[in-house]
């Protein structure tokens, strides 16, 4: 398979041999070869019994990462080993040179933790299929952390992966279950979902489930069962969602939970496909597109929505008055998905707070926020 794989298995067979670095960088915003990395972590380096006293996920928008370290540095009294997911990565490369902030990671790294590993998530960063279709600010911030992690840390590309990659994924992990996956069905799978591999896993497990003990998926089951109801029920809850329609929302949501198992692997799905669809109507407004014929052109493979999701997308990024509150609702999708992984005790409850803050409108919401902060001043 292609770089993005090859670089997330390098990384899994690290951890299943034990050669752990101190800490790495999960570069990149694929979603699928990240949660491929995640999962690896907690299977070997997280007993589920320990997994509150030896697992961490934090945010350097809302923990600063001189916690982090400190929090690294102190061994646990409970667990023999810890793992730290250290998101929002951005913030240490805005507003300042951040002297300090790189002084003690050096710090840090030159005596690190020998029962800890400290995961840093750089996914504001994309990296296509092709390195060299990288965008120039991209290539820029890649750069960037290289030079002031790069020497502490294992750098682990998640790259997009193009439709042959996804191809071969699809027609391995089939024979891996000793089911004939037709190769004209795998094409159509992976053609029609643009080798979005968090969608391809989707209704790959679902075409499994469709075949049954025949163990045999053709291109009619794929023509048939992808793209249909859920897929389509995502678009449907967006749509109320810019609408600012909360009850049809919340409905919407509930038919979505509930045609899935309603676990946290569903939630952090529905979550991506959220901010997914979200970011496509960002390029959208950012790029004035009207006509669905120019989507095309603004909006690069691997990050298209299917054809008949075109029109309605672009219908619903234009109620939005501008960018910025597109860019507030991938935040609290983003401050959503934090929550989810920290294992709350009720992950609907999560998703249905989502979806009523996301249909507020701005000011409400400003308003409700700034009358939050003085209660608790007072």
């Amino acid at each position: 398979m292609g770089a993005g794989f090859a670089a997330a298995d390098r990384f899994v067979a690290e951890v299943r041999d034990g050669k752990l670095r101190p800490g790495y960088v999960l570069l990149g915003d694929e979603t699928f070869l990240y949660e491929r990395c995640r999962k690896a972590v907690l299977e070997i380096l997280v007993p589920e019994q320990m997994r509150d006293f030896c697992l961490s996920d934090l945010d350097l928008s809302e923990t600063n990462i001189f916690e982090a370290l400190d929090r690294a540095r102190t061994p646990s009294l409970m667990a023999p080993f810890q793992v730290f997911f250290v998101r929002g990565l951005k913030a240490l490369y805005t507003r300042g040179a951040k002297k300090e902030e790189f002084a003690a990671i050096e710090e840090y790294f030159r005596s690190p933790n020998p029962q800890c590993v400290i995961l840093f998530v750089a996914d504001h960063i994309r990296i296509p299929s092709d390195p060299r279709r990288m965008d120039m600010d991209d290539k820029n911030r890649y750069e960037r952390i290289r030079e002031t992690l790069g020497e502490w840390c294992g750098m682990v590309e998640l790259a997009r992966v193009d439709e042959t990659d996804a191809l071969s994924w699809i027609v391995t992990e089939s024979e891996r279950l000793d089911v004939k996956f037709e190769q004209d069905a795998a094409r159509e799978l992976a053609d029609a979902l643009g080798a979005d591999m968090m969608l391809i896993a989707s209704e790959w497990n679902k075409l499994l489930l469709y075949a049954g003990e025949k163990k045999h998926v053709t291109l009619g089951d794929v023509e048939t069962m992808v793209l249909a109801a859920k897929q389509r029920s995502l678009y449907e809850l967006t749509d109320a969602i810019s609408a600012r329609d909360t009850a049809r929302a919340l409905k919407l949501l509930a038919g979505l939970l509930n045609a899935s198992d309603g676990g946290e692997d569903s939630a952090i799905g529905h979550l991506y496909m959220l901010a997914r669809t979200f970011r496509q109507m960002l390029v959208i407004l950012e790029k004035n597109v009207r006509d669905p014929r120019a989507i095309w052109q603004a909006l690069w493979q691997g990050f298209r929505m299917p054809p008949f999701a075109a029109e309605d997308l672009i219908r619903q990024a234009r109620r939005y008055k501008g960018s910025r509150e597109i860019t507030r609702a991938l935040r609290l999708i983003a401050r959503a998905d934090l929550e989810l992984r920290s294992q709350p005790p009720d992950k609907r409850l999560v998703l249905e707070r989502l979806v009523f803050d996301l249909t507020k409108e701005p000011k409400a919401a400003r308003a409700e926020s700034d009358a939050q902060y003085a209660m608790d001043l007072g």
